[in-house]
């Protein structure tokens, strides 16, 4: 039988964060403003926008240096230095620090970007759609050095996106929201073949595919998207949901864990244990 599961679980995981001192677990939330600055090392940021996220009147050796400078870890012929080796890992030639954002390409930029959220050797990096700007030959080249630099560094991603195609690819697991709400949260291949949100099989049902019948039998989500200020009763999602019933109106679901052979896989839906849904294989 499915357990419930209590939300707070979930949201301490993104509150958390682990102690460079004893390794135990601290909430961001109740840290003072030195706490606060320490902790904040190990975690940075990929922005969406490699050109609005890169001040136009630094040098790049200015812009991937100023975290070093700022949270005093290097200054002078070491933080120069430090700069060279972390353009050389996102692909880029030193001798190009002396240059301005604007002699880059968009690629180029993000790799700048990529390369400022390594400077302090985080743990966790936030990629906020971080190849949605990028042209799509340029978008595999940034993904494929993103998953290098994973592997070399020990980073943990995570990883927001819409594009289902590169969540697909550099997902290990996958969390689906709708209207501010997790609605399913699943290792990445289980999500694919085997969703168990109605809102989770409309995004799939959304993904092109190379078949000219498909557009025939494929399932329409129609409405609008709640408004996350003044939401619907009940699930966000009923007024959209093909199998929606009275209770759905009613109360909004648990996240449950409706995983099999003790693989977790959790659902925010009242009928998730039931319905037989269409993934992706």
């Amino acid at each position: 039988m499915p357990k419930n599961v209590d939300f707070s679980r979930f949201r301490a995981h993104f509150l958390c964060a682990k102690s460079e001192i004893n390794g135990t677990l601290i909430n961001i939330l109740q840290l003072n403003k030195k706490e606060l600055k320490q902790t904040r090392k190990h975690m940075q940021m990929i922005f969406q926008d490699p050109y609005s996220s890169l001040n136009p009147r630094m040098t790049v050796k200015d812009i991937i240096g100023e975290p070093l400078l700022v949270n005093g870890v290097a200054r002078g012929k070491e933080l120069e230095d430090r700069v060279a080796e972390l353009m050389k890992a996102v692909g880029l030639r030193p001798e190009y620090m002396i240059r301005y954002p604007h002699a880059f390409s968009g690629g180029q930029r993000q790799r700048i970007g990529i390369a400022r959220a390594l400077a302090l050797n985080p743990r966790l990096i936030v990629c906020d759609e971080p190849v949605s700007a990028l042209d799509v030959s340029i978008q595999a080249q940034t993904l494929n050095l993103l998953q290098d630099l994973q592997e070399k560094f020990h980073l943990t991603y995570l990883f927001i996106s819409h594009d289902l195609g590169v969540v697909e690819h550099i997902s290990d697991r996958v969390a689906v929201m709708y209207t501010g709400k997790i609605v399913e949260i699943a290792e990445t291949e289980e999500l694919f073949k085997n969703p168990k949100h109605p809102y989770t099989e409309a995004l799939l049902a959304a993904v092109p595919k190379p078949d000219p019948k498909y557009r025939e039998t494929r399932k329409l989500l129609f409405g609008e998207v709640a408004d996350p200020s003044n939401p619907p009763s009940g699930c966000y999602f009923h007024p959209r949901c093909p199998y929606a019933k009275d209770i759905c109106k009613q109360e909004y679901p648990s996240l449950i864990n409706i995983g099999e052979n003790g693989n977790e896989h959790f659902v925010s839906c009242h009928f998730a244990d039931k319905l037989s849904l269409a993934g992706i294989e």
